[in-house]
């Protein structure tokens, strides 16, 4: 839940504009004269609004549904410059598991991304989505093993005798087209996210450069510069976690998204261990073939809130 500690009135015009309200409509809205909306929006940074007019300003950000509040956090971070992006992108959407499910098709974890607003692309420009899951983890060599056994789908070429090594069935599944990536996609009843839906769930709703902040921090991620030379497990990075707590959106494996660049080329996203790390940042753009694997590409899957939304949370 978004809350202010005392409302100024550059906070008061951040929420007429993310309530997309006229100065009169939002005066009716709190039950005050136009003229004292005027007066503070005017004011700026230097006002702040009676007690009573606090709680009715209170009252009427928690009744705002999550896209306006979401609004609200975008343009008020953006007016004041109070509240560090990261800082905010921590206190909206915490790490933990109060958002998770179990896909019930693959048995995947599996993380809620709110709708609302967030910085997208290079220039951070605002863009909307609608809600969301991802999954937490990318697909791995266990998960891929049981979607070649229900369906017959080829086997990944660095498999042994048709298996995976016992050693990394918790590694990312690698040597993957795009259209392997949807079949699997289809078989688990999701698809493969679109690259705005990877971004956000990567970065947060304030743009974060990296998911774990501002900070270039390349031992937080399986990229060139740590030497590692081959896929790591998926749960391995804790600190490098984004704001949704989702794992390996740096570093591992580069993955497919659903959004085609030209014909026949999808976006990938958030490099591999053979990537440095200057190729990282989750805004950054990378595109290939959907006949192209390689040692270092796999995928996630997503799937859209309202399809999953009453299914029951893991204990």
């Amino acid at each position: 839940m978004t809350t202010v500690d005392r409302w100024s009135g550059s906070d008061v015009r951040a929420l007429r504009e993310a309530k997309r309200m006229s100065l009169r409509q939002f005066a009716k809205h709190l039950g005050i004269s136009d003229r004292m909306v005027s007066k503070w929006e005017a004011g700026g940074n230097d006002i702040h609004p009676r007690p009573v007019n606090q709680a009715a300003l209170d009252t009427s950000l928690a009744q705002s549904s999550p896209e306006e509040q979401a609004r609200f956090r975008l343009i008020r971070s953006g007016a004041t410059g109070s509240t560090p992006r990261a800082d905010i992108a921590e206190q909206t959407h915490p790490k933990g598991n109060n958002a998770h499910i179990r896909h019930p098709r693959d048995g995947k974890l599996m993380t809620l991304v709110e709708a609302g607003v967030f910085l997208c692309g290079p220039d951070d420009k605002p863009t909307w989505l609608p809600a969301f899951y991802l999954d937490v983890y990318p697909t791995t060599n266990a998960d891929y093993g049981r979607f070649v056994t229900a369906t017959g789908h080829r086997k990944p070429v660095h498999w042994t005798d048709g298996r995976c090594p016992k050693d990394q069935l918790d590694h990312p599944v690698v040597f993957v087209t795009w259209h392997d990536a949807v079949a699997y996609a289809a078989w688990a009843g999701k698809s493969l996210p679109s690259s705005q839906q990877w971004e956000k769930a990567a970065r947060g709703t304030f743009g974060n450069t990296y998911p774990w902040g501002n900070s270039a921090t390349p031992p937080k991620c399986n990229v060139r510069e740590n030497g590692l030379r081959g896929t790591t497990p998926v749960d391995r990075y804790h600190s490098g976690t984004s704001p949704y707590g989702v794992y390996d959106m740096c570093g591992n494996v580069w993955e497919w998204c659903s959004t085609e660049t030209d014909l026949g080329r999808h976006e990938l996203k958030g490099s591999a261990f053979t990537s440095s790390f200057d190729r990282a940042a989750p805004s950054a753009f990378n595109d290939a073939s959907a006949d192209m694997y390689d040692d270092d590409t796999g995928f996630r899957c997503a799937a859209p809130a309202e399809e999953l939304h009453n299914l029951p949370r893991p204990r």
